[in-house]
């Protein structure tokens, strides 16, 4: 059985025409970008989780009396490897020189690279 229904009962029709203003300006660049934070979000957890394995193992064999750990030392070896500016902090200052860098890589020689920090981080929240 064929129903016939015109192009404007087709959803996806709809939803096109409802949005062309906005699909109209999505650019290669926030497509990748968007594709990019999806793919970080997803990777940022699988490390997170890595991490915090590690640290329950290695908070274990401290609690257990096998090692001593000196987490104040810990933590000022891992700030001072991540501090860009040296004062001591990760601040925004320092994330916002991160984020510059991992821009100008993901987006090198990309010929449209505009939109794709938006993109990206739609694609963290998504």
């Amino acid at each position: 059985m064929v129903l016939n229904k015109s192009d404007n009962d087709d959803p996806v029709s709809s939803l096109i025409e409802k949005y062309k203003p906005v699909l109209s300006k999505i650019t290669l660049g926030s497509f990748l970008g968007y594709c990019s934070g999806v793919a970080s979000k997803k990777i940022g957890k699988a490390v997170a989780a890595g991490i915090g394995v590690l640290f329950v193992a290695v908070q274990s064999a401290a609690f257990a009396g096998y090692i001593d750990v000196d987490w104040a030392k810990v933590e000022k070896d891992v700030i001072s490897k991540i501090d860009t500016d040296a004062d001591g902090k990760i601040t925004k200052v320092d994330l916002k020189k991160y984020w510059e860098k991992v821009k100008s890589i993901l987006t090198y020689n990309m010929p449209s690279a505009s939109g794709f920090s938006i993109g990206f981080f739609y694609g963290l929240k998504a």
